[in-house]
């Protein structure tokens, strides 16, 4: 940092998307002065696939200088984009502040978010007298991701990678668990530093070397990441190096930095107001921070107990100890079960109450007659080898009212409604780590034995874990379908930036009246829907709208082929 200037960070602009290059600053949210809590959204970024919130992750403090004001277009992932302070009072000495008094290396605490895309950060640069080499750090495998579980290796030592063809690891993000493939890497595998079921590993930390020639493996033996010299060796990571067979868990290592920083401990300006105002000492809080490199938050603060002030610090000591065994999911007492909060269980509760929060949901339900649907569901199914089901026919009709009916495949970007022209729907799918919503893929433009087949996969792999970001990134609408598990009738929270959801109710028997008959009534299969919409972008009569013409398509289902 600057000599002349108060203690500060270096906001940097990260990927928002896996392919986001660069963005565009639409509008800023705080102003400068204003006080930034962690969750708060600093500002509207306009990525390659849509406007996003840029929230602030690992950030307390006051917005001291906005170096990208709003309209700025084509700024670098990387670059800076403003400064936070701890103290509102250090606010002033930036006031004249200009981009050639910036540092060169952004502040630890926006790091973690720069890369680009799934390919590897930049290699660190040889030192000592080690051989050329390579320090592998973990890429940002979603838009959102944080950290990353390393469910399983690939690769072993001595192992020959090969762009494009090596697949490295199986990474748990905050999505699902994707394949960290060689991008961009070529060589053999020279050390490893992660276990696999390793949690919470920071993105930009260390998992392992790449050399350039197989005999240079074995000088790599008794190398750590101390030794290692760059980028790729990242503070939080370096304590617990030592070798591959028994890493130190990420959440000690955290702990740690907290601890070994000296008289000091570092907590934000917000959570040193709420420590004040609950009468708590700030001593007792080290080691209990869960922000960047051990920083207490106010959310330490808020979930602070002296009992769970004196956990951390006596468990620092022995932080191998804790490694030797993998740490369990599930721990039982006799009055309850607390069970391991996952990447991808956190991102749902954060984006559904978000959902909930902020849009203005209201629904509308409709009873559709589904006899026709079920009669020719028979007929296709005695001819094909491919079983079509009614939640096909359900996608296709879906699909198709979007075509008729394109306000409800829209999405709300702030400043503007995106109408979409194509229809990729959205299948909630129940998987054990949580819901998963892959894509099918211009639904309207497929045949109902092609929808069936990718809905089948897709619903596999998502099960499975197996899923690819483009798999389950994006989509213009969604359904939930709920009836093939005995529930008649509910709501659904919508998709953000979607406009609307869609929810499945069972199919049932009802008697109606119809004087065509002897009896004067017959049996008819009916299906209750409701569609959740976004009223600022959907009026309750487009909704109607809607949903007269999906329930058309399925009450008539010969129409879908017209």
């Amino acid at each position: 940092m600057s000599r002349m200037l108060p203690e500060h960070e270096m906001i940097v602009l990260p990927a928002l998307s896996p392919t986001m290059e660069t963005g565009t600053i639409k509008q800023w949210e705080v102003n400068e002065g204003g006080a930034i809590e962690e969750g708060d959204v600093l500002c509207e970024v306009e990525t390659d696939k849509a406007v996003v919130a840029f929230e602030a992750v690992g950030i307390e403090g006051y917005l001291a200088k906005i170096i990208a004001p709003d309209g700025t277009k084509d700024i670098q992932v990387g670059h800076n984009v403003c400064i936070v302070v701890e103290n509102e009072e250090d606010v002033a000495a930036f006031k004249n502040w200009t981009p050639d008094q910036a540092i060169s290396t952004p502040s630890p605490a926006a790091a973690p978010s720069a890369p680009a895309s799934t390919q590897a950060p930049p290699a660190a640069q040889p030192a000592g007298n080690w051989p050329d080499h390579e320090v592998i750090a973990l890429p940002a495998l979603s838009p959102t991701m944080e950290s990353g579980t390393l469910s399983s290796w690939g690769i072993a030592v001595g192992d020959e990678i090969i762009e494009g063809e090596t697949a490295i690891a199986e990474i748990e993000t905050d999505k699902a668990v994707v394949t960290f493939e060689a991008t961009g890497i070529e060589g053999y595998v020279a050390k490893i530093f992660r276990a696999e079921g390793d949690k919470d590993i920071k993105l930009g930390e260390p998992l392992f070397i790449v050399v350039e020639e197989k005999e240079d493996v074995a000088k790599f033996a008794d190398f750590t990441i101390a030794d290692a010299s760059g980028a790729g060796a990242s503070p939080v990571a370096a304590a617990p190096a030592a070798a591959a067979a028994a890493p130190v868990a990420a959440a000690a290592a955290v702990t740690g930095a907290a601890v070994a920083s000296g008289d000091r401990v570092f907590i934000s300006p917000l959570a040193k107001k709420i420590a004040g105002e609950q009468g708590i000492n700030v001593d007792q809080l080290a080691g209990t921070g869960t922000g960047p490199k051990g920083r207490v938050v106010a959310a330490d603060v808020k979930n602070f107990t002296p009992a769970a002030a004196a956990a951390p610090v006596a468990a620092a000591p022995s932080p191998v100890a804790a490694a030797s065994a993998p740490a369990a999911s599930v721990a039982s007492t006799g009055e309850y079960t607390a069970i391991d909060v996952t990447n991808m269980r956190r991102t749902i509760a954060k984006r559904l109450t978000a959902s909930k929060n902020t849009i203005p949901h209201y629904y509308l339900t409709r009873a559709i007659n589904m006899d026709n649907v079920l009669q020719l569901r028979k007929e296709l199914n005695s001819i094909s080898d491919s079983k079509i089901s009614v939640n096909d026919f359900i996608i296709k009709a879906a699909s198709l009212a979007c075509l008729k009916v394109p306000e409800c495949n829209s999405a709300w970007m702030g400043d503007t409604i995106r109408q979409y022209n194509v229809v990729d729907m959205c299948v909630a799918v129940a998987t054990p780590t949580g819901l998963m919503t892959p894509i099918v893929v211009d639904a309207h433009a497929k045949g109902l034995s092609q929808i069936s087949s990718d809905v089948k996969s897709l619903a596999t792999k998502a099960k499975d874990g197996k899923l690819q970001p483009h798999e389950f990134m994006g989509g213009t609408f969604t359904i939930s379908n709920l009836g093939m598990m005995g529930i008649d009738h509910f709501t659904a929270i919508i998709n953000p930036p979607q406009a609307c959801i869609l929810a499945i109710g069972a199919s049932t028997q009802k008697v109606i009246l119809d004087d065509s008959t002897e009896m004067g009534f017959r049996a008819m299969t009916e299906m209750k829907v409701t569609l959740s919409s976004d009223h600022r972008v959907v009026d309750g009569a487009v909704g109607a709208q809607w949903l007269k013409a999906f329930a058309g398509f399925l009450e008539q289902p010969i129409t879908m082929h017209l």
